[in-house]
Order: structure tokens, then sequence, then C-alpha cells
């Protein structure tokens, strides 16, 4: 692309080393090309003029045509203003500024000729304009062509007057330098099978659209190249591992397996869990090295199929590690596999940042010899004072919480690389999976233990809670517990704490018959620890909690999950929290509180709750409703995901076509060596090399 990547902002017409700076913290823009793959988020239709007469209050943005009569400065302080005086000759309006008063003045003369854009506002019995974009009418033909863009700023860029119009004038100023053409980044057989415009159109269209036709063939190809890099990338790398990188072989199936399938499996396993071991037995007998992410509902069995891989690998002489986000998951892993192990001579370690320096310095000395075989443990395994003997199974749980970075330092711990196994419950939508995990072969366990019971989803109203608190009476009685979950939401603590502790409050004064505990990440982990420890040994009947309770407690008689501002969680949160009840035989209830008044948005969110307990199809409507940006914990540096224009929640069938296209290039030429394929290989390293390749260790 002429190098735009390496030619800085700085020396555009009008930007300068101040406006640069700024662009690139607030914005990301530091090249050329950053700057016009900086895409608008909207577009307004600015190809009519309206007469001041016709202006009403609850009108979108209007464009008017006129002069100003006078400037006039008001108000002290917080509240000075500019206000000029602009007329059509139908009436006179006031356009307002705030801020930027002396540039204003100096900017604009009375008299002159305008074109005025902005959204008007009511005052009194007045209208005004706040802020408008103001152009010179010898602009016109530049600014009042139709469909207007409009760019993404911050406060810090407004301040600066790096507005919207600031950003489209640097892209004009930017494209007239390059005689408005572009480097095509595609091969001329994949335009014509795709049948899309050519990028030197998709980005004049993108910027300064002639028609809306146009427009959506512009966002049509510009989306495909970024979903067709993106997997093209993915493909390489998982086409290299499977060819290049030697993985250790794990023949035997032999004593620790053996023993623990026949006398300590505490129940048969599912047919799901049988397929999974089944796939990553063959992974791990293949020569290959497994890459395999294991998806499966909160409670589906995970955590014993990853206990059975790490038998099969002690079986063969090495040493296995579960690497959890959190301390309270990995002393619970440790506790549920000393519990399955339960009689077993096979040594197992727990390793976190609480461990005492003097049992650390033994477990340490163990682990380097091969004495210990299962190491749990938290991101203390990725220091540098561990040492394995021979590890040869990595088993990382939820993932997303891990940087990529941290969990490759796992994997310099060994002189060949081990196989690998990615554990979530959080289920990840098709198209996110592609794109995420792309690399990754993956395995689903879709169906619950024996005896398990859907858990049944009720939306209730707040201001019906005698209802509820005659449900939650009745369940007590019959010998069950109660999780009440309220929200906490960053930036309104101290609101979300106090509504906790009223809700405390008030659960005491309606059950004065049982025992009341209460959790928050406030609280010192000792106090923390004993109220848990009430619940748990059912001492306590009702544990009020804010989300602490989302990850890594397991309580089987706790039946009846009620969630607080149920509104203000998302979906894959709702879903997480529900997991948390159902661990037993008997039916469980979730019960979803919210206000009565909902956005439309909202009231679908609590409708799929209720009519659906499937984790994918949850993620997925997440996904279509929130945008790939927002789902929890899942977006992190070395993916390769930075979406400047595609919409993972709504582009599925792009992105499944540009993988299909990507996959095609690469069956016909792997290596892209070919000459025509030459503006790919190129494209790809230079998108990609700025990104340390992880994808050879997920």
């Amino acid at each position: 692309m002429l190098d735009l990547d390496k030619r800085s902002v700085t020396y555009l017409a009008g930007v300068g080393p101040k406006k640069a700076e700024i662009l690139r913290k607030e914005a990301n823009i530091s090249s050329y090309e950053d700057l016009l793959y900086y895409f608008p988020y909207k577009y307004i239709d600015r190809s009519r003029f309206y007469k001041v007469v016709e202006i009403r209050g609850n009108m979108p943005y209007i464009q008017l045509k006129g002069r100003f009569l006078s400037f006039e400065t008001l108000g002290e302080g917080r509240t000075r203003r500019m206000i000029g005086r602009f007329t059509d000759g139908t009436g006179i309006i006031d356009l307002v500024w705030f801020r930027g008063l002396a540039y204003v003045k100096e900017k604009y003369s009375i008299g002159k000729e305008y074109i005025v854009f902005g959204k008007p506002t009511e005052f009194g019995q007045t209208y005004n304009i706040p802020h408008p974009d103001i152009d010179p009418i010898e602009n016109q033909d530049q600014v009042t062509g139709g469909l207007t863009p409009y760019y993404p700023t911050t406060e810090k860029m407004k301040k600066s007057f790096l507005n919207s119009r600031a950003i489209q004038n640097y892209q004009y100023a930017l494209l007239k330098s390059l005689e408005w053409r572009v480097q095509e980044t595609l091969t001329p057989e994949i335009l014509r099978k795709a049948g899309m415009v050519s990028l030197t159109e998709a980005i004049r269209q993108i910027h300064f659209p002639e028609s809306a036709e146009k427009l959506q063939k512009a966002q049509l190809r510009l989306k495909f190249d970024e979903l067709f890099y993106i997997q093209l990338n993915i493909l390489r790398t998982a086409s290299f591992r499977k060819t290049k990188l030697q993985g250790l072989v794990f023949p035997v199936v032999g004593n620790y397996f053996n023993t623990f399938y026949k006398d300590y499996l505490p129940f048969e396993l599912t047919n799901a869990q049988k397929r999974v071991m089944r796939e990553i037995r063959k992974d791990m007998g293949s020569g290959r090295q497994m890459n395999r992410l294991l998806q499966g509902d909160v409670g589906s069995g995970k955590t014993l199929v990853a206990l059975l891989c790490m038998l099969l690998a002690a079986d063969n002489n090495y040493q296995a590690c579960i690497m959890a986000p959190t301390e309270i998951l990995a002393n619970q892993h440790y506790a549920t596999i000393m519990n399955f192990l339960q009689g077993m001579d096979i040594k197992v370690a727990l390793l976190t940042g609480s461990t005492k320096k003097k049992v650390r310095n033994e477990l340490l000395l163990a682990i380097a010899s091969g004495e210990i075989k299962i190491v749990i443990g938290t991101h203390a395994l990725i220091e540098d004072a561990v040492m394995f003997h021979s590890l040869g199974l990595a088993i990382i749980d939820e993932q997303h919480r891990f940087g990529v970075e941290q969990r490759s330092r796992l994997w310099k711990k060994n002189r060949q690389v081990p196989h690998v196994l990615v554990m979530t419950a959080t289920p990840i939508p098709r198209t996110l999976a592609m794109t995420l995990y792309g690399d990754l072969d993956v395995s689903v366990i879709d169906e619950l233990p024996p005896g398990r019971k859907p858990v049944q989803t009720l939306h209730r109203y707040d201001n019906k809670k005698a209802e509820l608190f005659d449900f939650l009476r009745k369940e007590i009685k019959a010998g069950r517990q109660v999780y009440v979950v309220y929200p906490l939401i960053e930036g309104s603590e101290k609101v979300d704490y106090k509504n906790l502790e009223e809700g405390f409050e008030v659960f005491k004064d309606v059950f004065p018959e049982y025992t009341v505990c209460m959790v928050h990440g406030k609280m010192k982990a000792a106090d923390k620890d004993a109220e848990m420890q009430k619940f748990i040994t059912g001492e306590a009947q009702i544990l009020m909690a804010t989300t602490v309770i989302e990850v890594g407690v397991n309580v089987p008689n706790a039946t009846v999950m009620v969630i607080e501002s149920a509104e203000r969680f998302g979906l894959s949160q709702l879903h997480q929290l529900r997991g948390r009840v159902g661990r037993g035989s008997d039916q469980s209830y979730c019960v979803l509180v919210s206000s009565y008044k909902l956005s439309n948005e909202t009231r679908k969110r609590l409708e799929i709750m209720v009519n659906s307990n499937n984790g994918f199809d949850i993620a997925e409507a997440d996904l279509r409703l929130r945008g790939h940006g927002d789902l929890d914990g899942t977006r992190q540096s070395g993916t390769g995901i930075d979406l400047k224009i595609a919409n993972l929640g709504a582009d599925g069938q792009i992105l499944q076509y540009a993988r299909n296209i990507a996959q095609e290039v690469l069956d016909a030429d792997p290596d892209l060596s070919s000459g025509q394929n030459r503006v790919l290989k190129e494209r790809v390293e230079k998108l990609f090399a700025r990104k340390i390749n992880w994808g050879l260790i997920s």
C-alpha cells in the first residue's frame, strides 16, 4: 500500500505534532493507513436544506444556509458561552458555543454566507443549535453531496478541534494527495469470484459515499477484506502446525488411567464425554501436537475429562498441569480432583500465590524431579522458579482470562511443546470461535450428567416481592438453599454495595427463622471464607452476594438463584450465574428480578434467558445484541481481532464466505508462493507482523 503504514499523519496538511499525538492516543491513528481505515460509524443525509421557520424541537439533524447578524459573549466561568445570531431570511436562530470561543470569533464573519449543520434544541420559546458544523458556501459541493459520514471522536479530540468534520477533512486531503488511488490487497481472481468492488472504490465510497447503494458495496468489500485476512492468517498457522510441528506421542493407556476408570470413576461417563475423550486420545497418539478447545456448560463434566487426560499423560511418563485464573477456582479443581483420586497412588500438588514458602520450596523440588505427576495452580505456575521434569499436557481453564503471552510461558518450560487443552465454560458463538480459536480443533460437551434436570428460569418484577418470598420459604422448608445475587458494576460500586446491604437487612427481617449470610469483594478473605463455609455446610440457608460466586462455588443443595436487577447483567453473565444451581438431582430455579421499566433490548435479553438453557444459543444471541467487543473477557491482545468495520454478530455469512475462499487459496498454494498470491502473502505478513505469532501455542 505504498508503505502508507510507515508514513506518519504528522505530515498531513493541518495535522502537525500536537494533533498527531492526540490522534495516536485517542483514536490509535499514527499512519496514513490507520487514518484511511478509521471508518465512520454512521451517515446522515445532508442533501436537503431547511428554513429557520420550519424548525421544531424534536427534529433530528438539520441544515441551513444563511448569514451571521452578530456575535455576543454571555455568562461567566462555566456558563460562559458565545452566541451567534444566524438568519436565512425566514427567521433567526441562535448558534451556541461553550468552548473554543476565541476560535469561533476569529473564524466566522458577519454578513458572509455559510452552511450550518446541527441538532436543534428547544430553549423556552426559541430554538438554538449547540456546537454546529459550519462551512463557507464555497464548500457546498464537498459537504452537501448526500450522505455525510460521522467518525468516532472523544472529548479530548473535540477539545483539540479534532471533531468528525476535521477527520473528514483529513480523509479528503489524504485521498487527494494519493490521487484517489490505493493499492489493491486482493488478487483479480478473488475479486472476480467474490464479485467485490476494488479497494480504491471501497475506500472512496466509505468516506465520501455517492449513494446508499455504493456505500453498501464499499462496506461489503471492506468487511470481506478484514475477515478474509484474519482467516487466512489463522488457517495458515493451523496448517503450519499440523504439517511442521511434531507432537509428543502418548501410545499407552496404562495403570493410572485403567485403575481410575475401573475402580474410582464415580459414575458412567456421558456419551458426550466419551466422544470428547476419543477425540483427545486420537490427537495425543497422532504424533501431532494437540491444540484443542473444550467447550461445555457449567456442570457438564469438563474437570473429569481433564483428569482422565492427565492420567493418560502420567501413564506415558509425562507430567500434566491445570492453570486456573483464580485461587478459588484452582482450589476447587484441587478439591474435586483429590476427591476423585481418593486412595489412588499418584502425587498431586496445588501451587498458588498463597502457598507458604517452605511448602512451596518442597513442591518446586518435587515438580522438577518428576515425583509430582499433576500440578494444579494459578499463574504462579508460569513463574521462572517452576521447572517441570517433563511437561506433556497443559490444560488452561477459563482461557480468555489469561493473556496469550502468559500462556506461552508454560510451553517454554519444556524442551518439546506439550499438548494443549483449553477449557471454557463460557459458550463461544460459532463466528467468534472461528475468529478467536479458528486454528484450534473444537470439542463440545453438549449434555449434562445423568439425573440433572434443566434449571427452570422465571422473570418477576421487583414490585411483586411477596410472591417471591413465599416461593423461597417453600423451597427452604423442603431443605433447599438459596443464592441471592446483586450486580456490582464499575462506576456505581457505592450504590451497588448499599443495595446489597439493604437487601441483606430485608432478607433477615423476612426470614427471621433462617440464617442469612453475605459475601462481597470488600470483605477480608478470612471473613469471606467463613461466610461461604456457613453456606457450604448448610448452616446458612440464604447466601447474599455480589457476583463473586459466579465462578468456583459448587453447592448441590442450593436450588434457587435469585438475580436482583437482572436487567443490569449481560446474557453470558446471567447464564454463568444460573449454572451455580442445578448441580444436584432436585429441580432448580433461577428467578430474574427486574424493574418494570425495561428497554426493548433488555426485555429481549430476559426472554432469551427464560426460553433457553442452551449456552451456545444464548452466546449467539448475546453477540447479536451487544457485538463482539463487549463479550465478557473474550477480546484479548494477540488474537488479531481488532475489527474496524466487520461485526461478528451481524456478519456471520461474510465470515464463513471469507474463510471458505481463504481455505481454497491455501489448498491450491499453501505457502502463498505463486506470483499472483504474492500480494496476499505480503499483506497477511504485514498485518500480523506487529503481533507475535502466538498462534502456534493457541
